[in-house]
């Protein structure tokens, strides 16, 4: 084989096999993205069917609260309905843990309601689900910034470009709504 044969194919084969390897990594990736917010999307369901509960049982208690009450119903029909960005997710969300925190600062005036063993079991459902939504938008943001430097570091941006790869958004929350739910402490009840 001429070396001249060899230098046109190594200089034509090498790039191509380079873009078919990108091009497979930004699609894995892609879909990597869209898996982990399906995981996030699972949890955020899941403290969405806990908070009618929750506030049935604080209603029973707290009669005079309904304000609060109605609205964190409200927040959470909104959060519900957001099917956007996790960017504009994140927004409903950040609203919706601040009126669950506006629920827990109502139940701290009614001791009967705090030892309540409704209460108590949705609190801590409430609180692992929060630690579930915490654990996968960990890892969904980690993905979502693997993907943006993906997107934006040269050479494979040269891919993802001609892919019309669209860059993703963080699902990001305020940091004092990161621990809205706060943990029982088991040792206390009587």
């Amino acid at each position: 084989m001429e070396p001249a044969l060899i230098v046109v194919a190594v200089v034509v084969l090498l790039p191509l096999v380079w873009w078919i390897v990108t091009y497979n990594r930004c699609v894995r990736l892609k879909h990597t993205v869209k898996e982990s917010w399906s995981d996030i999307d699972v949890e955020l369901k899941r403290r969405y069917e806990l908070i009618p509960n929750l506030v049935a049982t604080v209603k029973g208690y707290a009669k005079h609260e309904a304000e609060v009450l109605e609205r964190v119903v409200q927040l959470r029909n909104s959060a519900m309905a957001n099917h956007g960005s996790a960017a504009s997710q994140a927004k409903d969300e950040n609203a919706l843990l601040l009126g669950l925190r506006s629920v827990f600062a109502v139940a701290e005036g009614y001791p009967q309601l705090k030892s309540d063993a409704n209460f108590r079991a949705l609190q801590d459902e409430l609180a692992v689900t929060e630690d579930r939504i915490a654990a996968a938008r960990r890892f969904f943001n980690g993905n979502v910034r693997e993907m943006r430097n993906l997107r934006e570091s040269f050479p494979s941006s040269l891919v993802a470009s001609a892919m019309g790869l669209e860059e993703p958004t963080f699902f990001e929350l305020d940091d004092q709504n990161e621990r809205v739910v706060p943990r029982v402490d088991l040792g206390a009840r009587g």
